[in-house]
């Protein structure tokens, strides 16, 4: 079994920005890929960014592309979303997670998920 716990979600103003951490622990070489999804309030939950396991991959959804980075520290079990430049477009739930999907942007496809991390943005 694999826990995922995201941080760092808050209150920001807009262009501002904000660093999530999700951190795992359990059976670590079950969860080669680690990903970001949110979901607004009403909609459903979309693809953020992903890295694999060697942090030589990543990748992003292309509402975030050159703001958002997704970097990851095997040492310590964690994985981050870097998140620049936000907008109120960015308020939502970000949710970690982890697996093996074969097509990366695909929530259905991952195995384990935190219980999301609330991140609101005043415009």
């Amino acid at each position: 079994q694999v826990q995922l716990v995201e941080s760092g979600g808050g209150l920001v103003q807009a262009g501002g920005s904000l660093r999530l951490s999700c951190a795992a622990s359990g059976r670590t070489f079950s969860r080669p890929l680690m990903g970001w999804f949110r979901q607004a309030p009403g909609k459903e939950r979309l693809f953020v960014a992903a890295i694999n396991l060697s942090g030589t991959i990543t990748s992003y959804a292309d509402s975030v592309k050159g703001r958002f980075t997704i970097p990851r520290d095997n040492a310590k079990n964690e994985v981050y979303l870097q998140m620049n430049s936000l907008t109120a477009e960015d308020t939502a739930v970000y949710y970690c997670a982890g697996g093996a999907p074969r097509t990366w942007s695909v929530y259905g496809q991952y195995d384990y998920w935190g219980q999301g991390t609330q991140v609101t943005v005043s415009s």
